[in-house]
C-alpha cells in the first residue's frame, strides 16, 4: 500500500545524532516534519539543513518538531553538522537520523526493496528519490508529502505556510485558497450551511454558490 495523505506515518526505531528514538513516541502529542536527504556532504542539502536550523523557532511556535534523515551513518552526520554551520551560520540542534541500512528510506517508499541494505558505495544519484518532506499530525497521520529533485532546494517558508493552513483548517470548518497566507480570507467548507456560516463566522461573501469567503478565524 502506497503512502498517501491520511496514511499512518510508518513507525520505526533508529539511531540519531541525539540518541535512539522510537518515532511515534518521539513525536508525542504534537506535530512533526520529517525531511530526507540522499547523502551527507551534498551541496543543496547542506543549505537546506542550515536553513531548517535557522527556522527551528518558527516550527516550535507551531508545536512542530523537526527531524532530518540521511542515507549515511550517524557518525558521519556529526562531521556534516560542522560543515553546515560553516556554510550557513546555523547550528543543527534537531536530530538527524542515520539510515545506513536504508530501512527508513524503504519504509517511507523513497527507495525500492531491491536497493539493498547498506549505504556503502551508494552515490547521491543512487538515492535521488530520498528528497521528500512529510508533515505528520498528532494523530500520526501524514498531512503532506512533498518530493523535490536533487538540484532544487526546498522552500521551508512554504512548508510553514502549509502547516499554518493545516492547523487552521483542522480547528475550523474552513479551507484556504491559492497563495493563502496568515491573515488572508479563507473559504467556508461545503459542510457548513449558510445559516451556520453566519453563526460561526458572521459576515461572509458568496462568490459562487460553492465558493464562500470569510475572514480568517482567530479563536
Amino acid at each position: 500500500m502506497s503512502l498517501r495523505i491520511n496514511s499512518t506515518a510508518p513507525d520505526f526505531e533508529a539511531e540519531t545524532t541525539q540518541g535512539s528514538i522510537h518515532f511515534h513516541d518521539w513525536i508525542g502529542d504534537g506535530w512533526a516534519v520529517l525531511f530526507s536527504h540522499p547523502k551527507n556532504f551534498t551541496p543543496v542539502c547542506t543549505t537546506e539543513l542550515g536553513t531548517m536550523a535557522g527556522l527551528e523557532g518558527e516550527f516550535k511556535k507551531r508545536n512542530v518538531k523537526i527531524i532530518g534523515i540521511s542515507v549515511d551513518p550517524v557518525e558521519s552526520h556529526g562531521k556534516w553538522q560542522d560543515d553546515i554551520k560553516t556554510a550557513t551560520g546555523h547550528v543543527v540542534a534537531y536530530p538527524l537520523i542515520g539510515d545506513k541500512d536504508l530501512k527508513v528510506a524503504k519504509l517511507y517508499e523513497m527507495l525500492p526493496e531491491e536497493a539493498g541494505d547498506s549505504s556503502d558505495g551508494r552515490t547521491p544519484a543512487d538515492n535521488a528519490t530520498v528528497r521528500s518532506v512529510y508533515v505528520i499530525g498528532p494523530d500520526k497521520k501524514i498531512k503532506l508529502i512533498l518530493t523535490y529533485p536533487m538540484t532544487t532546494g526546498r522552500n521551508f517558508d512554504e512548508i510553514l505556510r502549509v502547516i499554518d493552513s493545516i492547523q487552521l483548517t483542522a480547528k475550523h470548518q474552513v479551507a484556504t485558497p491559492a497563495n493563502w497566507k496568515q491573515g488572508d480570507d479563507v473559504i467556508i467548507t461545503a459542510a457548513v450551511s449558510n445559516e451556520d456560516a453566519i453563526k460561526r463566522f458572521g459576515a461572509y461573501e458568496t462568490i459562487l454558490p460553492y465558493l464562500r469567503k470569510t475572514k480568517q478565524p482567530t479563536a
